[in-house]
């Protein structure tokens, strides 16, 4: 597990901050900087995010929706999937799948994804398209409507997709087990999938109630990168969804997450070739770019995870992993920087042949408590602000990353530049600073440990393949 930072942090626009961090031959032969995104608000309060890129005639057109996982209530986890499923299968025009097939006769690829906080639908497309698939997403967006045998039909291959994915990997299930003893009131404990026992008695209509409650304009954002300027997009955009009726927005009640007391142990047994150890703390997330100790400790906690784990080699990796006695086959690090719900620290390992759970939750620990009492030299802080800005800088080079950074922000509540302020931010991190969160956060009172404890593979258990229409 390599985690620098949130996975769905792309691409930040270029700067000096960046290039002072860059090699001296990156420095002078930057990448040509994509111009700057622009962001306006149509008449029924749906945004729109554009940001022109000409090095390629392509273009990425995503549709984001400000729900997700979180916005569930107990009973239905795993509706927000389910209807990012069935945006796939009908409109008042379009038959189910006809979507599909007509963004591929364009040439382009689309997809879609949902996550705690969100819901994403893409395509990218040849750039002289883009109106063509902004009408098929705004026809989907207003009109999405489906027969009930296709629902059924669609539940069952996201029931697969759950065993797939999650009930047939004994690691992914310790996570599911642990997000759910770690999280009491905050919906970050029901998984994006669902349970399955609300998948197999979900009906019709909760999808279709979940898609009147949130698919408003207001509540979500086109993001268009690429090959386009900002005066088409906006006349493409006032066209095709600037006419959809205006709805509210329900409130979101806050779930604030209680004060934990201390330590949580789960065990889960399953068919496996390995133990597995999992610790999960609760630390502080980045609210803003204002500096308040809350969001300073939160940007030292993602250095620290970059000190652990952000590159080969790092402090886990020659801790735990090598020499004669070494502890764990793999070793990792990450830590949640910001999310609409309260975010963790995770450090995770796979303990190595003859060496228990234990073990390799003690070496775990016993690393950030050597960053706690040593600290960190001011050559390795550097070392993993170099690496992590200088993979921000090639990350430009991806339309389909700079939009879905866009849309990742927005949904978040967060300024499009604020890629660009977290690099500021990130500068600024002392030794001292990583030194201090190390000793302050890693405690028993906030932390949930997970242990994965193998069991013999089932014989009579089949091997499973991709449901067949799986989106993603």
């Amino acid at each position: 597990m390599k985690h620098l930072l949130p996975g769905w942090l792309a691409a930040p626009l270029l700067s000096l901050l960046a290039l002072s961090f860059l090699p001296p031959a990156a420095a002078q032969n930057p990448p040509p900087a994509p111009t700057k995104a622009e962001q306006f608000t149509l008449r029924n309060g749906m945004t729109v995010i554009v940001k022109p890129d000409r090095r390629a005639p392509t273009a990425v057109h995503m549709l984001w929706v400000r729900v997700g996982a979180m916005d569930e209530v107990d009973g239905l986890s795993g509706v927000a999937h389910v209807l990012e499923h069935m945006l796939f299968k009908g409109t008042k025009t379009l038959a189910p799948g006809e979507f599909s097939r007509r963004v591929a006769a364009l040439g382009g690829q689309e997809n879609a994804f949902t996550g705690r906080d969100f819901t994403g639908y893409f395509q990218q497309i040849p750039a002289e398209r883009l109106e063509d698939v902004m009408r098929l997403e705004a026809d989907r967006f207003a009109n999405n409507q489906w027969p009930d045998e296709e629902f059924r039909r669609e539940l069952e291959v996201v029931k697969e997709e759950r065993r797939l994915r999650t009930e047939d990997s004994p690691r992914a299930m310790l996570w599911e087990t642990l997000n759910a003893a770690t999280f009491q009131a905050s919906p970050y404990r029901r998984p994006i999938v669902g349970w399955m026992g609300d998948l197999v008695s979900m009906k019709p209509e909760d999808a279709r109630a979940f898609y009147r409650q949130w698919y408003a304009p207001a509540n979500a954002a086109v993001v268009v990168a690429g090959d386009v300027d900002v005066a088409q997009v906006r006349r493409l955009a006032e066209k095709h969804y600037g006419g959809i009726q205006a709805r509210p927005v329900p409130d979101r009640k806050p779930r604030p997450e209680p004060p934990q007391a201390g330590i949580r142990r789960i065990e889960y047994k399953a068919p496996a070739e390995q133990s597995y150890v999992a610790l999960a703390f609760k630390v502080p997330q980045l609210t803003s770019f204002e500096s308040t100790p809350a969001n300073d400790d939160a940007l030292a906690l993602t250095v620290l995870a970059a000190v652990l784990d952000g590159y080969s080699g790092a402090r886990l990796d020659r801790g735990l992993t090598q020499g004669p006695d070494r502890v764990a086959d793999s070793a990792g690090a990450g830590n949640g920087l910001w999310g609409r719900g309260p975010q963790l620290f995770t450090l995770d390992a796979v303990p190595a042949p003859g060496k228990t759970p234990a073990q390799a939750e003690a070496a775990l620990r016993t690393e950030v408590a050597r960053v706690a009492r040593e600290g960190v030299s001011e050559a390795e802080l550097q070392r993993v602000k170099t690496r992590w800005i200088a993979g921000e800088v090639y990350k430009l080079d991806s339309v389909m990353n700079q939009a879905r950074e866009l849309g990742s922000l927005w949904s978040q509540g967060l300024p499009l530049d604020a890629g660009e302020r977290l690099i500021q931010r990130l500068r600024g991190v002392t030794a001292a600073q990583v030194q201090a969160v190390a000793a302050r956060y890693f405690g028993d009172d906030q932390l949930t440990v997970g242990t994965l404890r193998p069991l013999p593979p089932d014989p009579s258990r089949p091997a499973r393949t991709p449901p067949s229409g799986a989106r993603h």
